[in-house]
């Protein structure tokens, strides 16, 4: 990758975190990772436990927040940022249906005070912004999101993003900003915060607690093992063409009924108990405005610049519960306090 000193904001967090580890561990980088994360809920500096030291002079935390724009002009101007990864977002839907205020501040403002960071800067080489598959809205039973797909966000997460994908393509419209995007469909992997799907599931699964699942269980998503999404990012940022957007998916569409039922399988597989971890399944009601399908096309990825995902769903999950099983002592660490109180007011009291 053609580039001196990168800043990948939100590298704390979950994708962030792994994508800072795949791009310095890999061939063909040799400059700098300068992560600006601001360390809300989801962020967690031990994520990257060991990496300064594992890559000394490589990689550079900085605790700010992208909605303060003279903290981000001093770290542009004091790192010579050329290149800017753009993870950070307020991005669970359920947290943004009862405070899209958040969303709305982090999403939008925070991406444009990055944009004019980025356009001020000298020599900037390239703004790369992660964005979702969830800006197109709710499919039906057929059919696949293309960049073509006419935005239909329907949570005020999914709107914010939108909002700020929007941004991003008139910044090289207007300015000439060397931009690219991606939309992504879900992902799932290692230091996955507690609240999403799989991991809840698992860990619920390891201490034999209700498993919720919304509505009817029929909703489907594609699936993205989160390695498989940083090569697919690097990719983009090493030869996408600019003013491009690009959807990545793992062509993996599943019910969420049947991820859960192949979660319980496997930790029964791996931690065996009394009994089969099916019968914890709970039934919850549905979020409002729950999107019934999503699936990604991402030909696009792959036949312009050859991309495909590596893992399998079913590789791809057992990695990730077997992560899960090891490290034990990181996912009790992050589910204590807040994270505890957002589970009891998102799911109601659960018995133990």
């Amino acid at each position: 990758m053609d580039s001196d000193n990168v800043l990948v904001t939100g590298g704390c967090g979950f994708i962030g975190s792994n994508f800072i580890r795949h791009l310095l561990a890999g061939a063909g980088f040799h400059g700098r990772i300068v992560n600006v994360d601001s360390l809300t809920y989801a962020g967690n500096p031990e994520n990257l436990h060991g990496i300064a030291e594992a890559y000394p002079g490589r990689y550079v935390f900085e605790k700010a927040d992208i909605c303060d724009p003279s903290a981000l002009q001093g770290i542009f101007a004091q790192y010579r940022i050329d290149t800017v990864c753009h993870f950070a977002a307020e991005s669970h839907v359920d947290r943004s249906i009862r405070r899209p205020d958040s969303f709305i501040r982090t999403n939008i403002m925070g991406t444009f005070n990055l944009l004019e960071a980025a356009r001020a800067a000298g020599g900037f080489r390239l703004f790369h912004h992660i964005s979702t598959d969830e800006v197109y809205g709710s499919l039906g039973s057929e059919g696949y999101f293309t960049e073509e797909t006419p935005y239909r966000p329907n949570s005020p997460y999914s709107a914010s993003k939108a909002s700020s994908d929007h941004l991003v393509r008139a910044y090289h419209e207007t300015y000439g900003l060397p931009t690219t995007i991606s939309n992504c469909s879900n992902n799932y992997g290692p230091y996955q915060f507690p609240e999403k799907l799989i991991p809840l599931i698992v860990l619920n699964a390891l201490e034999e607690k209700p498993l919720p699942v919304y509505g009817d269980g029929r909703n489907i998503r594609d699936w993205l093992y989160v390695t498989d999404h940083c090569e697919a990012i690097r990719t983009i940022m090493e030869k996408g063409r600019r003013g491009e957007t690009y959807n990545i998916g793992g062509h993996a569409e599943m019910e969420n009924i049947a991820i859960v039922e192949m979660i319980c399988d496997l930790v029964d597989e791996l931690a065996p108990a009394a009994g089969a971890r099916r019968r914890l399944i709970t039934y919850v009601a549905d979020r409002p405005g729950h999107d019934r399908r999503y699936a990604i096309d991402f030909s696009k990825l792959h036949d312009e610049l050859g991309w495909s995902p590596a893992e399998s769903f079913a590789s791809g999950l057992r990695k990730t519960v077997r992560w899960y099983l090891e490290n034990r002592a990181w996912s009790d660490r992050i589910r204590s306090g807040a994270y505890q109180s957002w589970i009891r007011e998102q799911y109601g009291e659960q018995p133990d």
